[in-house]
């Protein structure tokens, strides 16, 4: 009778965590930064069509990044949770922390072992507009399930450390829309060593001041006129 093969725990949830880090490390970064009506999501994109953030619900958006496929099947099962709870209760009772929650349970359990491999994936969920969390929540959910409740900006995948690094030069308190974007595409600039045209990027985010339905896109002119004033 052949003997089982044995990996320790410990090596087996080590091995799965450093194949979600290098899946993840090998596409491009995302930044999200807050500004004073709400926070921006920018990230180096050329793909029209295939989109690392969207809305999620009235004040809520969605951003990822890693393979496309598996972080568009956690943004598809979130929106149809919060629209049924919506409508089972009410539309407020929809909220980031809740959404968060159930990404943070659903990626533990798929790291755990439920699944083959681990989803290759990070997540931000952010909304706007609640009172009691002074206005803007921004949450960040790991590969493994980690939840962390993000401040002023945070990048995710590729090359986060020197895209932080000038972020945390030049960010600051106070920054209007179009101040927040260019914060942040130069900060994937100089990272970069060259410089990213506004075609190839994929700008969005939550404005606070707009009614019901906060989530925004910046593109075409007004994205080049952003960059550019």
């Amino acid at each position: 009778m052949a003997t089982p093969f044995y990996v320790a725990p410990e090596q087996f949830m080590k091995d799965r965590a450093e194949y979600a880090r290098k899946g993840i490390a090998r596409g491009r970064a995302l930044v999200a930064a807050e500004y004073a009506d709400g926070v921006v999501f920018v990230s180096e994109n050329p793909s029209r069509s295939l989109h690392k953030t969207s809305e999620i619900y009235d004040r809520i958006g969605f951003a990822a990044v890693g393979r496309y496929n598996e972080f568009e099947s956690m943004r598809v099962a979130g929106i149809r949770l919060a629209d049924v709870k919506g409508y089972q209760y009410a539309r407020e009772d929809v909220t980031a922390k809740s959404l968060a929650n159930a990404y943070s349970q659903a990626l533990g359990a798929i790291f755990m072992g439920g699944e083959a491999k681990p989803y290759e994936v990070e997540l931000l969920i952010a909304e706007v507009g609640h009172a009691a969390a002074g206005g803007l929540e921004l949450y960040h959910i790991l590969y493994d399930g980690s939840i962390v409740d993000e401040h002023r900006f945070v990048v995710i995948g590729g090359e986060t450390e020197p895209i932080a690094q000038a972020l945390e030069e030049t960010w600051h308190d106070g920054l209007d829309r179009d101040a927040a974007v260019r914060v942040c595409v130069q900060a994937l600039e100089r990272a970069a060593g060259r410089p990213v045209e506004a075609g190839d990027l994929e700008v969005s985010g939550l404005d606070g001041t707009r009614p019901r339905r906060r989530f925004f896109r910046v593109r075409d002119d007004v994205l080049r006129q952003t960059l550019t004033s």
